[in-house]
């Protein structure tokens, strides 16, 4: 999901005739609220599941970095960003913001770790 909407969809849609710069914001906010919601009821799942299996410290550790990443990006990333967006969509000048480099920068650790949390599963 994270690789699909992030790294595809996301950039992408501000390439289809007739989405603005505000459509696409407007869209992006819908689709990114949605991913963020599944993406911590299978966080939440992970846990669960790791914590209940005696987990070896590679799979502990696998597990905790994306839900980490996951808080940072919901608790710090995206407020500043809705901010960003909400002035857009109010028909501001809003500067591009750096807190969106921060976003992709933590969605690609979020790829590695679960990436990383999948071999280290299937050997431990």
């Amino acid at each position: 999901m994270v690789l699909a909407i992030s790294f595809v969809e996301a950039p992408l849609k501000f390439r289809a005739p007739g989405v603005t710069i505000p459509i696409g914001l407007g869209i992006g906010r819908i689709v990114f609220r949605a991913l963020n919601g599944l993406e911590l009821l299978l966080a939440i799942v992970v846990v669960v599941a790791v914590l209940g299996n005696s987990p070896s410290t590679l799979v502990l550790v696998s597990a905790l970095v994306p839900v980490g990443v996951l808080v940072v990006q919901l608790a710090a990333v995206r407020p500043a960003l809705n901010r960003r967006s909400d002035r857009v969509l109010a028909g501001e000048d809003a500067p591009r913001s750096r807190a969106h480099l921060g976003y992709v920068a933590l969605e690609v650790v979020k790829v590695a770790a679960l990436l990383w949390l999948g071999v280290g599963a299937s050997i431990a």
